[in-house]
């Protein structure tokens, strides 16, 4: 049977776009679906651009394994495409005593997750290294960095188009069903609406993650994981940015916890917190500011009043609430839902930037195209 496209993505994302190349990369005609009217402007398009160097996550999990692999990968695409990035490391910073035990809990599970060139810092060489510290110990991460997440998006799309494959914007995915010698026809929305076949079928639809899986026909609902909404704001700093390294305290529940960068403009961003939310609202509430200063102030006591803006807020794709263990990525092929050439992903929140190769390259294989 011949098919309008080998394999149809839904989500023009990091993570979406990742998955189109790789299937392009292996000769098969890829269309990506898009909703919004450009790629990115989801998730990926409302995050800190950190390339994460893998340190958090549980052993064995897709998570620090994808992390890894995605973030080595990340640097030499980057290289490639001459993309803009900084490696400019990561402390992790214990500001009291008895936080001490809780970063060097961080150091035993990158060390197992594979992450490279981890050092131990006493207080002293923290601030030897960022003056400006509070620091009573610190890891330092120095493969970790940050990166302009739109020029990758942008390059990710071009080698698409450049294998024969598309990338609709302003096209939103209205439903999948199965055609009988296998395969899908997929209904697409928009000014143009249309129908495709397709012999494979992506889903990377991030925060409509399982309202699209809810529009495949025989999907089963017992196989979509509920969703959760987590909501991060950031807040700019005016005047010089203060370090050169990223700043991470330990991790809180549900989060690596607001941090510091100095973008690449030059310019200090702090964020995001988490807020549980039940619509998508990107307002950021100026009052939070009280408790980002709080919070700031443990590691940074110079930062001066007032100093801290309003700037932007992202919303993750969470599997968990309030008080729950935070869950792995979910990667569901055809042992989970029983449907013969779809890849449905859930919960792709962070690190799923720094991970999206790594991901790709795994549908693919799910695919079966290794």
């Amino acid at each position: 049977m011949s098919f309008d496209f080998y394999a149809v993505v839904v989500g023009a994302g990091a993570v979406g776009l990742a998955c189109g190349r790789a299937l392009s990369r292996r000769g098969l005609t890829v269309l990506v679906l898009e909703k919004e009217p450009h790629i990115g402007q989801g998730v990926s398009s409302r995050n800190s651009e950190v390339i994460h160097g893998g340190l958090y996550y549980p052993t064995g999990s897709l998570k620090a394994r994808f992390c890894v692999e995605g973030r080595r990968a990340l640097y030499a695409f980057l290289d490639s495409r001459k993309i803009d990035y900084r490696r400019c490391g990561k402390l992790v910073v214990a500001t009291a005593e008895d936080e001490v035990d809780h970063i060097e809990a961080i150091f035993n599970q990158a060390t197992i997750n594979g992450v490279e060139g981890l050092e131990h810092l006493t207080g002293a060489q923290a601030r030897a290294l960022e003056p400006a510290l509070n620091a009573h110990a610190a890891i330092l991460s120095p493969e970790s960095g940050l990166f302009d997440s739109h020029g990758y998006m942008l390059a990710l799309q071009g080698e698409i188009e450049d294998a024969g494959g598309s990338v609709v914007v302003d096209t939103p995915f209205e439903g999948a069903e199965r055609l009988p010698g296998g395969g899908f026809r997929v209904q697409a929305g928009g000014e143009a609406g249309t129908t495709v076949t397709t012999r494979l079928l992506v889903t990377a639809a991030g925060l409509s993650s399982q309202a699209v899986a809810r529009r495949i026909a025989d999907y089963p609902i017992e196989d979509i994981p509920a969703g959760y909404l987590g909501k991060g704001v950031y807040f700019r700093l005016t005047g010089a940015a203060p370090f050169q390294r990223l700043i991470y305290p330990p991790p809180v529940p549900g989060s690596t916890g607001a941090h510091y960068r100095r973008d690449l403009g030059g310019q200090g961003v702090f964020g995001p917190d988490l807020e549980w939310v039940e619509v998508e609202d990107y307002a950021v509430d100026p009052t939070r500011v009280v408790a980002f200063e709080r919070h700031i102030r443990r590691f940074w006591p110079g930062l001066p009043e007032g100093a801290l803006t309003p700037d932007y807020s992202g919303i993750r794709p969470k599997l968990h609430g309030p008080g729950e263990p935070q869950p792995d990525f979910q990667l569901k092929g055809r042992d989970d839902h029983g449907i013969d050439g779809l890849v449905a992903l859930f919960g792709i929140e962070s690190p799923g930037l720094t991970s999206s190769l790594a991901i790709g390259e795994a549908v693919a294989a799910m695919l079966g195209h290794d």
